[in-house]
């Protein structure tokens, strides 16, 4: 019988499944305490973690029997992965499994923040009765959103988006290809640049690589039409906070929703006080309880079956 050790939540049902068959550790709590985390995986077979576990080499290296990681997400960040490569440790992601959610995350806040439902409800909640100020905002409808990073969930944002009527381009330095046909039509490629001087709306899905970081600084903000809106579900790392909030505390930008921050859990946002126009939310555009049940079912299954071809 295999030994799997769990650092974060996983859904109840994965839980079970995964305790049929296997020794479960189930500790979600564990994460940020690495003594914990170094006693769980002694004698573990698998490791199953979100995004706040830091799977170091240390922590591989001491991990003997550590055959395969599950990541109950699709961000890498957080796992050392030339560390598992070196120790023949498997990583397996939960890719596409969280993309509807993060999906309707982009598309509700892209409606909230153009219909600036955040500053209309503080002002109509102080006794104000904002209607001529709030009857000027826009519909979504017929808005370019500029998608940067056209992977699985840069997809599925694109496919939703147009049922509603926008009109989608994107940028991904991985694809070569001018175009990309989907369901409900096609998304054609640009480079950077043009997809940010072309677009209403900018939705990022890039991964924190050492190229990213900082990819969106004060040069690259003032590069995005005037008035757009700003909707990062990615990482925090891919944009300056401070060069942001100056821009939309400015009005050179109308609005942002951020899910990610540089540095998590965010303790200190002081730099987006009295900010106008923005949404905040703690690392939760693909986590949902719909979500989480798909995301934890994959890696459950995924996690079964390479134990079971490697026992």
């Amino acid at each position: 019988m295999s030994v799997i050790f769990i650092s974060e939540f996983i859904s109840r049902q994965a839980l079970e499944t995964l305790k049929q068959s296997h020794q479960v550790r189930y500790e979600p709590e564990s994460y940020s305490d690495p003594s914990k985390l170094a006693s769980g995986l002694i004698n573990a077979d698998a490791w199953i973690v979100r995004n706040l576990t830091k799977v170091s080499a240390d922590l591989v290296q001491g991990a003997k029997q550590l055959k395969v990681v599950g990541r109950l997400g699709v961000g890498l960040e957080n796992i050392d992965l030339p560390a598992c490569a070196q120790a023949n440790i498997k990583v397996i992601p939960a890719t596409g499994a969280n993309a509807d959610s993060v999906a309707e995350y982009v598309l509700g806040t892209s409606m909230a923040l153009m219909r600036a439902y955040a500053p209309a409800s503080l002002e109509t909640l102080s006794g104000a009765w904002p209607r001529p100020k709030y009857s000027k905002c826009h519909e979504i409808a017929g808005n370019t959103l500029g998608i940067v990073g056209f992977g699985s969930i840069g997809r599925v944002v694109a496919q939703k988006a147009l049922a509603l009527g926008l009109h989608c381009i994107a940028y991904d330095p991985m694809l070569k290809d001018k175009q990309v046909a989907l369901q409900n039509g096609s998304v054609h490629l640009y480079p950077l640049a043009e997809v940010l001087a072309k677009s209403q709306i900018v939705s990022l899905h890039l991964p924190l690589l050492p190229e990213t970081k900082g990819l969106f600084s004060a040069t690259l903000l003032d590069t995005m039409q005037a008035g757009a809106y700003l909707i990062n579900t990615a990482r925090g790392g891919i944009v300056d906070e401070q060069a942001l909030a100056e821009r939309l505390r400015s009005g050179r930008l109308g609005g942002a929703a951020l899910d990610v921050f540089t540095s998590e859990p965010a303790k200190d946002l002081s730099h987006f006080k009295d900010v106008p126009n923005l949404i905040l939310t703690p690392h939760i555009a693909g986590v949902t309880e719909e979500s989480n049940e798909r995301v934890s079912n994959m890696i459950a299954r995924e996690v079964n079956v390479f134990l079971e071809n490697h026992s």
